[in-house]
């Protein structure tokens, strides 16, 4: 069911590195990226799959993770993701990328919904260097990182709980659970 997948589909920060995904695994999700809807079904995004330690290593030493926590290094040593999405947008097909996040916001999220769907779980992450992970991927010029989504088995709880009235929607952790605050439908709605 649909709801059941959206309340797991959560950015998971720490992973079980003994429960790898494997590359077959993880064409299969992003071969049902191919059906998502595509701005003027230009389909400008291509996927770099990464399952290979070393990049994974490398990916991980390139992004950043939860800037709201300061006083948490995540994912925690030892639990690190065993794979990575990188979603590029081809300038070959479009030069102006920035119009079409759009589309990168879709095709992560079906991801994430796939790898759910298989009991994984993954973190989009937008905070990384760009000309890291394009050295580190061997990633031609015209093939930009847009987003990084990094992949596995979650080994660590989350939860959304209801937004305070007036309160501050920042994750949070408190006892080893990660906790994100979520608006009400009422606060959703315009009257």
């Amino acid at each position: 069911m649909l709801k059941d997948l959206l309340t797991r589909a959560r950015s998971y920060r720490s992973f079980d590195e003994s429960v790898p995904v494997s590359r077959e695994r993880l064409l299969s999700w992003i071969d049902l990226t191919r059906l998502c809807p595509s701005s003027i079904n230009l389909q400008m995004l291509k996927l770099r799959p990464v399952t290979e330690k070393a990049e994974c290593d490398g990916l991980l030493a390139a992004t950043r993770w939860a800037g709201k926590l300061k006083d948490v290094t995540l994912p925690p040593k030892g639990h690190a993701p065993t794979a990575y999405v990188v979603i590029c947008a081809d300038t070959e097909v479009i030069t102006s990328a920035e119009q079409f996040q759009k589309d990168v916001g879709i095709l992560a999220q079906t991801l994430m919904l796939a790898a759910v769907e298989d009991g994984f779980g993954g973190c989009m992450i937008g905070s990384f260097s760009k000309e890291t992970v394009m050295a580190l991927l061997d990633l031609p010029e015209h093939l930009p990182p847009q987003l990084v989504i990094a992949l596995g088995k979650p080994d660590e709880r989350v939860e959304t709980v209801p937004l305070p009235e007036g309160g501050d929607p920042s994750y949070y952790r408190e006892n080893g659970i990660h906790y994100v605050p979520k608006r009400s439908l009422d606060e959703l709605i315009i009257p």
